[in-house]
């Protein structure tokens, strides 16, 4: 019998912070999160990271660990959650994976083996470049579905992320997204995965994400940013992370602060939405309504385990 490992996944503010503690509490679980901004060191405040009061003594795993200058792949991320998952189920403990990253959740919980690509610097940048105007975006959309229709339907046109992947996926490794997912979904995976998924009425979530956003202007994003502007010259993907890049942009002059603090909550309203389309996707996924209350989502947790 394959040993349990229980996964929540749900839009950003959703709840799954407490949600997972309270679980791990119950069923003595440590956590893995699959987050791919938490990881971040020296990020806390503009990726919303779990304090250690909030953990209330649940060990966490792949948190504040990778230095915001560095690069990490899904690939990494698979690779460091597989070893936490064997660690925590050597203590007797259950893993409780928890995080809104889809890219992250299907490597784990699909066992999607992405290459170790060497990465072109001089491609991305020119794919970010051209990315930055409404019609490069469009014509970067366009070729990428050309080369893969199948894992671009899947995601929003304005996803600059997720349409570079595709494009440097291909070039290099001369295989698309998909056909790469195909060949490692065929090995199968170690885990019985449980998927739960959280789920709220739109309007509440967007109020909850417009206050989150607030109380991060309050606790000093800004001054987070600048820090981390003045200590390090590069940033391969970190500073491309939501809020992040629409601080910058205030930086240099490209929006107001009115406009910085709207956008964020914009995007971030965006983004959930686009979490919420790519996990909905997922047929095997158990939904829990935050209406229910926490308590009776944990009952119905368990009465899947």
């Amino acid at each position: 019998m394959k040993p349990k490992v229980v996964v929540i996944v749900g839009p950003t503010a959703s709840g799954k912070t407490k949600l997972s503690i309270e679980l791990a509490k119950k069923i003595d679980g440590e956590i893995i999160s699959s987050d791919s901004m938490q990881i971040y060191k020296e990020m806390d405040i503009g990726t919303a990271k779990v304090t250690k009061e909030e953990m209330q003594g649940i060990n966490h795993y792949l948190v504040d660990f990778v230095s915001p200058d560095a690069r990490y792949t899904v690939s990494d991320f698979k690779k460091d959650s597989e070893k936490s998952i064997k660690e925590i189920i050597s203590k007797g403990k259950i893993p409780i994976v928890v995080g809104g990253t889809g890219l992250y959740i299907n490597s784990l919980i699909y066992g999607i083996e992405y290459q170790d690509m060497k990465f072109d610097e001089q491609y991305r940048n020119k794919l970010i470049q051209i990315a930055e105007t409404e019609e490069g975006l469009k014509k970067l959309y366009e070729q990428a579905y050309k080369i893969d229709p199948e894992a671009t339907e899947k995601i929003s046109q304005n996803d600059k992320k997720r349409i570079i992947r595709i494009l440097e996926i291909y070039k290099s490794t001369g295989k698309t997204k998909t056909e790469q997912e195909i060949l490692s979904r065929q090995k199968g995976v170690d885990y019985d995965f449980k998927v739960f998924g959280i789920t709220m009425e739109r309007g509440k979530l967007y109020e909850r994400i417009n206050h989150r956003v607030d109380v991060m202007i309050e606790q000093g994003l800004e001054d987070e940013v600048r820090k981390l502007i003045s200590k390090y010259s590069e940033f391969p993907t970190s500073m491309q992370g939501l809020g992040y890049k629409e601080v910058v942009q205030y930086f240099n002059g490209e929006l107001s602060r009115v406009e910085m603090i709207e956008k964020i909550k914009q995007e971030s309203r965006r983004y959930a939405k686009r979490q919420l389309t790519w996990f909905r996707k997922n047929k095997e996924i158990i939904w829990l309504d935050t209406e229910n209350g926490v308590e009776q989502n944990i009952s119905t947790i368990l009465g899947e385990l």
